[in-house]
C-alpha cells in the first residue's frame, strides 16, 4: 500500500504535505491562515510540528517565490531540515517528516515556486523520499490528535 506524506513546518506555520508511491513519499507545501492545517482529514497521522502521513490512501507565509531544495541521493532526517522555501513575507526551513534517501526532486518548482501555494496536494510536492525507518510514521498523530494539537497551539498564540 502506497503511503502519502504530507509535512508542515516553521514558525511561520508553513505547511508541508507528502505524499507516498511505491515506497517513496512526495513532500509539498500547503499553507492556512492558522497554526494548524485549514482541513484536517480523517486517515492521516500528524506530528506536532505540523508534519502529516497519510496511508493511500498564526500566519502564513504568501506568495512562494523561490524554493531551495536537495538533490536526488541526498539523506533526509526526520525533523530536520531539507530545504527552504522563500516567500513574500519570509523565508523559512522546510523540515521531513520522516528519514530516508530523496529519490526524486519536483524540477518544476524551480521555475514555478507558485505551484506550492496554487496546487500543494498535487503539482506543488517537492520531494520524493525512500524511507529508511518507517517505523516513524506510529510517532505522528491522526487526524483528531492533530485537530486536537492545532485547537491547544492556536489557543496558546
Amino acid at each position: 500500500m502506497a503511503l502519502r506524506m504530507w509535512a508542515s513546518s516553521t514558525a511561520n506555520a508553513l505547511k508541508i504535505s507528502t505524499a507516498a508511491s511505491n515506497s517513496a513519499f512526495v513532500i509539498s507545501p500547503a499553507f492556512s491562515l492558522s497554526r494548524c492545517f485549514s482541513t484536517v482529514l480523517e486517515g492521516f497521522k500528524y506530528a506536532n510540528s505540523h508534519e502529516w502521513v497519510k496511508h493511500d490512501g498564526p500566519d502564513h507565509l504568501g506568495e512562494v517565490v523561490f524554493v531551495e531544495l536537495p538533490e536526488a541521493g541526498k539523506p533526509v532526517t526526520q525533523g530536520n531540515s531539507f530545504g527552504s522555501v522563500e516567500s513574500v513575507k519570509a523565508t523559512s526551513d522546510v523540515n521531513s517528516p520522516i528519514s530516508g534517501e530523496v529519490v526524486e526532486v519536483n524540477t518544476k518548482l524551480s521555475e514555478t515556486p507558485g505551484l506550492i501555494n496554487t496546487s500543494p496536494y498535487e503539482d506543488g510536492w517537492m520531494i520524493k523520499v525512500k524511507p529508511s525507518n518507517p517505523s516513524e510514521l506510529e510517532s505522528l498523530m491522526g487526524a483528531k490528535e492533530y485537530t486536537k494539537f492545532c485547537e491547544e497551539e492556536d489557543a496558546s498564540h
